[in-house]
């Protein structure tokens, strides 16, 4: 293990010995937080930061670090590209919080939307960094791949209940991927019946949001990656986690090495349950949720159904001082 890995190991265990605030959850983004430059000024304000992109150019042979602060945009939103670079940026703003002290108390849940569960599972010590960023650059190439073989496409249908979008989809035949919030329900699909799906929501007084995705991901169209990675997984055993990881699945606490392996074998074909899982957080007594990684989209989609919360964002320029205490 390299010097590099060594620092980065070491900051993620002493997050695990932090004392722990039961009202406290880090929440770490997916695929569509990556942005140039995204991680620099972590990696410019701590060596520990800055050892995660050194650990991750080394381990995947790469120069992640500089698409990561440089580009091109196109490169790094490739899938391959951006799930290890997205996975590697939170990692590295989580340990330059860490090693500044703003973050000083340990959660009493990680979890991670889509690609962010990998990295919920690296913090809460159930995977290596160096196993995880090779897991989830294999997955984004046989994302990448189904993509190709199996053509779709995805939409945010916004302003209706996850009611009426399950009509959406029965009717269409569409497939909902993602339930990211009361009132945004990502589904996903053939183009044709996307299409279709974003004129009825659009009926039925939402509106249907097209994204720019190679493929629609977490839907039956990517049956043919998760058969495959689960040779990847194989080769793979996960240790039981020390903070508590709510997976995408269930929407409920990863308790088992073995439910760990059963929720990355099933997860790119299944819905992520976001919102359930946020709401099994909430229930449990969290009322601060802290993005951890680039950019804010996490609290900036729990902002609108619940202003009551404490919603802190670590990629600012200045960490807001709410922060302070976390």
């Amino acid at each position: 293990m390299t010097q590099a890995q060594l620092s980065i190991t070491a900051s993620l265990k002493a997050l695990h010995n932090l004392p722990i605030d039961p009202e406290l959850a880090l929440i770490f983004p997916g695929q569509g937080a990556q942005k140039a430059g995204m991680g620099s000024r972590a990696a410019k304000a701590s060596t520990i930061a800055k050892s995660a992109f050194e650990t991750a150019d080394d381990v995947l042979r790469a120069r992640l670090s500089r698409l990561c602060f440089e580009g091109p945009e196109e490169e790094l939103t490739r899938t391959a590209n951006a799930q290890p670079a997205i996975l590697t940026t939170s990692l590295a703003i989580l340990a330059a919080a860490l090693e500044s002290g703003v973050l000083n108390n340990r959660p009493a849940f990680l979890a991670g939307h889509s690609l962010g569960e990998y990295t919920a599972l690296v913090a809460a010590g159930s995977l290596p960094f160096s196993d995880a960023l090779w897991l989830v650059r294999e997955r984004g190439r046989l994302m990448d791949e189904a993509g190709t073989e199996n053509p779709g496409t995805m939409a945010a249908i916004v302003g209706l209940s996850e009611d009426v979008v399950s009509e959406v989809c029965q009717l269409s035949g569409a497939e909902q991927c993602n339930f990211n919030a009361r009132t945004q329900t990502v589904i996903g699909g053939k183009a044709e019946v996307v299409q279709i799906a974003c004129r009825l929501a659009k009926e039925r007084g939402g509106r249907g949001l097209p994204m720019n995705v190679s493929g629609a991901f977490h839907t039956s169209l990517m049956k043919s990656a998760t058969h495959t990675f689960e040779a990847v997984l194989d080769g793979v055993v996960p240790e039981e986690t020390v903070v508590p990881v709510v997976g995408n699945v269930t929407a409920n606490p990863l308790e088992s090495p073995a439910e760990i392996v059963s929720e990355l074998r099933r997860q790119m074909a299944m819905p992520v349950l976001w919102y359930q899982s946020l709401r099994f957080m909430i229930d449990a007594g969290v009322r601060t949720f802290v993005d951890v990684g680039p950019g804010q989209t996490l609290v900036s989609m729990l902002k609108r159904d619940h202003p009551e919360l404490t919603l802190i964002s670590l990629d600012q320029p200045s960490v807001p001082a709410g922060a302070s205490h976390v």
